[in-house]
Order: structure tokens, then sequence, then C-alpha cells
């Protein structure tokens, strides 16, 4: 495994020289922008192996995407590599129909220190909107602004609540509107977690069990979403959508269509640097 491999995957030709703040939004931004969340092997037939190894050839070598436990453990390597003094943290996702948490840690992120201050870095976060493009400061009650919108850490009893800030969206005619447009100013729960270290093998069962639970998001819906400079796009299922950030008056521009299985695998292709091994089934 070689880091400027890596560094070639994510089109990343800047100075690393110093593992400071700037460097690390530098490789952050690139690799969110590069390296799309997917859970597309869990419909094309592949298994999804958590070392390092795999993640890495699938990822850099086959120029694919991964879900959390991929993509965010893909960048601790880099970032261990680099010499920033980062770790694994493990999340529990904020479930909007239960209005609650989930009751056991299915997400990854990391923490990184620099110079005695705290960042969480996620580039795993695959809900579309709700992905950061900046590392956040991990401090309580403190709105932190970025191109998405404002983000926020809120912290209780050493349990650290992730929080945004909604915005509306813009549909143009045309375009097929999503049934839970969200309001201006409302808050959607991203995730909790605790400061306690963890190693990838903690989450070698939630892998397993993400591959084969009929249950979870993950197996119902094929996912596939890209940060972009302007916002984002989003292939799950048949359905494409792209936003754009702030295109008007406060709202971001939402165009969504729907696709036919020629159209995805070209979409695929076109929009996010896809070529699949196995068909694809949405």
């Amino acid at each position: 495994m070689n880091i400027q491999e890596y560094f070639s995957r994510i089109s990343f030709d800047g100075s690393h020289k110093d593992a400071d703040l700037q460097t690390l939004t530098a490789i952050f931004q690139h690799h969110i922008q590069a390296i799309p969340f997917e859970n597309l092997s869990m419909h094309c037939g592949e298994t999804i192996d958590l070392d390092l190894q795999s993640t890495y050839t699938k990822i850099v070598k086959k120029k694919r995407g991964g879900w959390c436990m991929e993509t965010n453990y893909l960048l601790f390597w880099a970032l261990k590599e680099m010499g920033y003094d980062v770790c694994v943290l493990g999340g529990n996702s904020y479930d909007p129909a239960k209005k609650a948490y989930v009751d056991h840690i299915n997400h990854i992120l990391l923490k990184v220190v620099i110079e005695g201050s705290s960042y969480i870095v996620d580039a795993g976060f695959g809900g579309g909107p709700y992905q950061t493009w900046l590392p956040l400061l991990l401090i309580s009650g403190k709105d932190q602004a970025q191109i998405p919108g404002i983000f926020r850490f809120m912290e209780d009893n050493g349990v650290w609540y992730l929080e945004k800030v909604k915005r509306m969206h813009y549909i143009p005619e045309g375009s097929i509107p999503l049934t839970n447009t969200p309001e201006m100013g409302s808050i959607r729960k991203l995730y909790s977690f605790t400061l306690e270290p963890k190693h990838i093998d903690d989450f070698q069962e939630l892998n397993a069990y993400l591959q084969v639970s009929p249950d979870n998001i993950l197996q119902k819906k094929s996912i596939c979403s890209l940060q972009t400079t302007e916002g984002f796009y989003a292939l799950v299922g048949w359905s494409f959508a792209e936003m754009k950030y702030n295109y008007k008056d406060d709202k971001d521009l939402l165009q969504t269509t729907t696709l036919t299985d020629e159209e995805v695998e070209k979409t695929l292709k076109d929009k996010f640097d896809i070529v699949l091994e196995n068909k694809v089934i949405p």
C-alpha cells in the first residue's frame, strides 16, 4: 500500500509535509469528492471484507467507493501515514422514524488531535446533505457553518451528539419532489458517540451483520453518493438526485430523475467514475 497512490486516487498533489489543520482539510475534501459512499457490493453479489488490504485494493486500485467502515478506515490509515494523531470512534445513528438513536454502534468516525484541539473527521456519512465538508472542532454548543449547512455538537455526560440545521429545498418544474422536504430551521439529529477509542476489529460483527440482515436500509436500497464542488450526486435505487447548495434564497436546488437499468450503469460511470465487475441490481 502506497500513500502516493492514495493521493493520486483522490487527485491530491499539494504539500503534505505538515500534519496541520490546513492539510487535513485539503485531504478530507479531496477524499469526499473522489471516493463515493456506496454499498453497491451488497447489490452485485460481492462480499465486503473489513481489512485494510481489501479496502485499499477496492477503493484505491479498483476506484470504487465504500460504506463508512471502508472509506473512514482508509482515511484513518492515510492520516496515520502522514503523521496525524488520529483514532477511530464508534457512533450510534439517529433513526428519524423511531425518533431515537439506535441502541448499538453502527457507524465509524475519526477523531484527529492537532495542537491540543480535537476535530471530528467523518468521510462516510452517506446521507447526501448530511456529509460534512470540513473537519468539525469538537466543542459543545457552537454553530459551525459550512457550505452544506450549519453543524453543531451537543455534549451531555460524556456522550456527544452531532446535529445539522436543515435548509429548504428548491425543486424545479419537472423534477420529482421528495415527500419529506425539510422545514427551514428544523434540526436533523445525525448520530451520537463517545470518545472511547475503537479498533477496526470492533466493527467486524457489524460489517458481517449489515450484509445479511434484511431489515437495514443498506440491504433494502442500493446507494451511491458523492460530494461535488457545489453539492452532491446521489443514486438510490433507480433515482438519481443532484443537489446544489444555497442555489437561491438560502435554498438548496434538488433535481431528481428516475433512471432505467441501462442508465443506472451509465450514470455510475459518468457521475461516480465507477465501473462494476458484476452487474448491480438496484
